[in-house]
């Protein structure tokens, strides 16, 4: 359409769709229709007109409204959930239509009566991250409604939305009848104090000393976090700050924080400057800043310093019992530890465990008794074996689990790592004893909360997991791609077809156990076409495709969920 037929303007867009449709359908198909007919027809249409909405269009099993003023946008929203709600009273749960919804406020593009532009995409990728009867709203809504509706928000922090430039600040809507189920991505705003460790800045000569920096920014994050007093931000999270401008109040709004730490590292020879200070974040004053010049050796030292420091001026003398954390150096060898960061950066956040396995092996070569190293490479083993699939690599896992225990029993990663290799090696019950201690001797990392969740899908407790899943996501708001993997790993579990295909849709990048999920998604729906295009790209990216490779590499504690995800492959055309 030529450009003088467009128009832009400011509006409120909601997008909603029905939670389980593909289920619903299968289960009754006639019925389904003759239901959402008439919700449309008694309870939508004339809820939106009498809030001055536009339907601009109807999709199946959503719907796309136009709003020129936010506060009716959220009002109309509300009362939706509500009516949905009463109407659904009498039906038995399994056959309820139950909506969920994301408003946002942007700028759209009409062309005749269909609206485009980012405006329209936030609100339609807000929409899925909804749990069943939730109304979400982007940061835009949130500034425009807040005193101006009787209802609250919870802070569910900034998130990274599918084809959206800039991370998108959430809220879930509360009260009554916006839903009274918590949502999956994330809690309310604790009641202890939250705490984010921003990326230390390299100030170093040399730009490839930034892993060293990035290293001890983390190992800070994670001692601070055995702290149960206060809840502290994943490093994932704080580092999506990396090289940004930072506005403090923003920064602390995104991440739901009341205190940020700042600072600096220099490396010059064999000594080394670091630079911290933690800030108020309301205020914007500093709290407490310290300045160490130290031998290289000394880096331990000045994490203890700097993590006692920041815990104590945040919740005053902590006793013994609170602090719990080890005051044991993690190895008296620098370079042992400098392979040791460098493995952990290509291992946990590069995704690259062929890259990360030498160095670490080359930290433990250096110092035998370094606990990490050993539960590190423990983790990367189990990596290696979705590809190799093989009994010794898996074994081979077990024992650096199993060595990193004997040198450091309350350390939360050599517990995890425990779990995870006991977990495909179907040990689950032991499995589980170790995630659980993990948890509790770390309940501030996400990780250990994300591979608690896995090992909870896995012996078919996936409610649970989606729980946990909740939680990691509200200590770390940026969480990674392998986050809806994992989601994805336990709607199949619970036979969420439309879930899995939801989530997997959140990754930005797929990769071919990716493919198999959603192919297996598509057929369980009837959706014969779509599945076999994700066998094709399963074939394509693993071309020594078999059966033996999903059993071995989902590991069900039922086999009955094995078979259930191979007869969707199946059906999708992935035989053998």
């Amino acid at each position: 359409m030529a450009e003088e037929h467009r128009q832009r303007r400011l509006a409120a867009i909601l997008a909603a769709d029905v939670v389980s449709y593909g289920r619903l359908m299968e289960h009754d198909e006639a019925g389904t229709l003759a239901v959402l007919k008439s919700r449309r027809k008694k309870v939508l249409q004339p809820m939106i007109a009498a809030h001055h909405g536009r339907i601009v269009k109807l999709m199946g099993d959503g719907v796309l409204v136009e709003f020129g003023s936010a506060v009716n946008a959220v009002t109309c929203a509300v009362e939706l959930q509500g009516a949905m709600e009463k109407a659904n009273a009498e039906l038995p749960e399994d056959r309820r239509i139950v909506f969920r919804m994301g408003i946002n406020l942007g700028d759209v593009m009409v062309e005749g009566n269909d609206l485009y532009g980012d405006g329209v995409n936030s609100a339609a990728r807000l929409e899925p991250l909804a749990e069943p009867g939730t109304v979400y709203i982007s940061g835009s809504v949130y500034d425009q409604v807040r005193g101006k509706v009787p209802h609250e928000f919870a802070n569910l922090g900034a998130q990274s939305l599918k084809n959206v430039a800039e991370p998108v600040r959430i809220y879930r809507v509360s009260g009554p009848r916006a839903g009274a189920r918590a949502s999956p991505h994330g809690q309310d705003r604790p009641s202890k104090p939250a705490v984010a460790i921003l990326p230390f800045a390299n100030l170093s000569a040399d730009p490839e000393q930034q892993y060293l920096s990035d290293g001890i920014t983390e190992d800070i994050i994670t001692e601070l976090a055995r702290y149960r007093d206060f809840l502290v931000i994943a490093r994932n999270s704080s580092f999506h700050y990396r090289d940004k401008a930072i506005d403090l109040k923003r920064v602390g709004r995104e991440l739901g924080v009341e205190y940020l730490v700042e600072g600096s590292l220099r490396k010059a020879g064999k000594r080394l400057r670091i630079t911290a200070q933690l800030i108020e974040v309301a205020t914007e004053a500093h709290l407490w800043a310290e300045r160490y010049d130290r031998d290289l050796q000394d880096v331990f030292a000045i994490q203890d310093e700097v993590t006692q420091t920041i815990a104590a001026t945040l919740v005053g003398q902590l006793g013994r019992s609170v602090a719990e954390r080890a005051r044991r150096r993690p190895t008296e060898s620098w370079a042992a530890y400098d392979y040791y960061l460098q493995g952990r950066e290509h291992a946990l956040f590069r995704y690259d465990s062929a890259a990360a396995e030498p160095l670490l092996k080359r930290a433990i070569e250096l110092d035998p008794t370094f606990a990490h190293a050993h539960a590190l490479l423990s983790f990367v083993l189990v990596l290696r074996f979705f590809d190799d699939l093989s009994a010794e690599t898996l074994n081979a896992a077990l024992l650096e689990a199993q060595t990193s225990l004997s040198l450091d029993e309350n350390d939360a990663w050599c517990h995890l790592a425990m779990g995870f290799a006991c977990t495909f090696l179907r040990r689950f019950e032991l499995a589980g004893v170790h995630h659980v201690k993990s948890v509790n001797l770390n309940p501030n990392d996400a990780q250990a909360a994300f591979v608690n969740a896995h090992w909870l899908t896995r012996v078919g407790r996936a409610e649970e997991a989606l729980r946990e899943y909740d939680r990691a996501l509200r200590l770390d708001p940026f969480m990674p791609d392998i986050y809806w993997e994992g989601r994805a790993i336990a709607f199949m579990q619970a036979r969420r077809y439309q879930d899995v295909i939801d989530a997997l849709n959140q990754m930005n990048k797929l990769r071919a156990d990716n493919h198999y999920a959603l192919a297996s998604a598509y057929a369980h729906l009837g959706q014969i076409d779509q599945a076999m295009a994700h066998a094709a790209e399963v074939r394509r990216l693993r071309p020594d495709y078999s059966e033996r490779w999903v059993r071995l590499g989902e590991p069900y504690q039922n086999s009955a969920d094995t078979e259930h995800l191979i007869e969707g492959l199946r059906k999708a055309g992935l035989q053998g």
